[in-house]
Formats: C-alpha cells, structure tokens, sequence
C-alpha cells in the first residue's frame, strides 16, 4: 500500500510525526472504590479497586502485602491473594509468597475512567455462553 505526501493515516499518536515526541496525554483519575470488579474470562487477575499511587514494591518492600497476606487479611479486611501466589513453579506450598508473584502489577492493575482509545468488541465468557445456549 502506497500513500501520496500529504495523506494522513489515523494512528493513536494523531497528528505527530514519528520523528517529533508528541504531547503526553492527560493521565485519567484512577478509580478508589473499593468494589470488587467481574472478571471477564477464566483465570482474569482482579483489578485493584484503589488507588497504589504511593505503594512501594520493590526487592525489600511490598506495601500490598501489608494488607492482602494472610497473615493481615484479618485485620485489614482485605482479600487474601490467591494460594497460587504461595506455591513456587513445581506447585511447591512456601510459607511466603513465591518470587514469581511478588510483583503484583505485573498481572493486577487499577482502574481508570477512560475512554477507550479504539474500538473494542470483547465480549466476557458469560456472553458468549448465553449466546451459544440460545435455540436457534
């Protein structure tokens, strides 16, 4: 596919050239609810219904955990990880949370209110099993 100097392809980037650092765009407030979000397929890691914006995670510190280990749920209230988060690769049972889990947003985000940037037709694992059992 060619394109003649001038025409303009719609990009999430917008106008800027791929040469020029374009503006950064406005960074959406982060939901702090504290609802428990549906998932939307098998095995989805929850999202984080409150805001992290000053959690430390790091080699030495997991400020989540200050919460959501089992030995703080009950005080805090807050539900425990998963017990896959405490077995190591081989399905091994550790008394603290195995180093493959111990960054929790490399699965777990939090929310936001945007708008998404482009069109998305996902439908959850609910709606399709509803529209599968319908007679036809």
């Amino acid at each position: 596919m060619v394109f003649a100097q001038g025409d303009f392809i719609a990009t999430l980037r917008g106008p800027t050239p791929l040469d020029t650092e374009g503006e950064p765009p406005r960074m959406e407030q982060v939901e702090n609810e504290d609802i428990k979000r549906p998932r939307n397929y098998p095995m989805q890691p929850p999202t984080i219904p409150h805001k992290i914006d000053s959690y430390q995670v790091d080699l030495n510190t997991n400020k989540c955990m200050s919460c959501h280990s089992r030995r703080r749920i009950e005080e805090s209230q807050a539900p425990m990880v998963s017990v896959t988060h405490y077995m190591d690769r081989d399905g091994n049972f550790l008394a603290e949370v195995s180093p493959r889990r111990y960054f929790c947003n490399q699965c777990h985000v939090v929310q936001t209110k945007a708008k998404p940037l482009v069109d998305n037709t996902f439908q959850d694992v609910d709606h399709l099993i509803q529209q599968q059992s319908k007679p036809e």
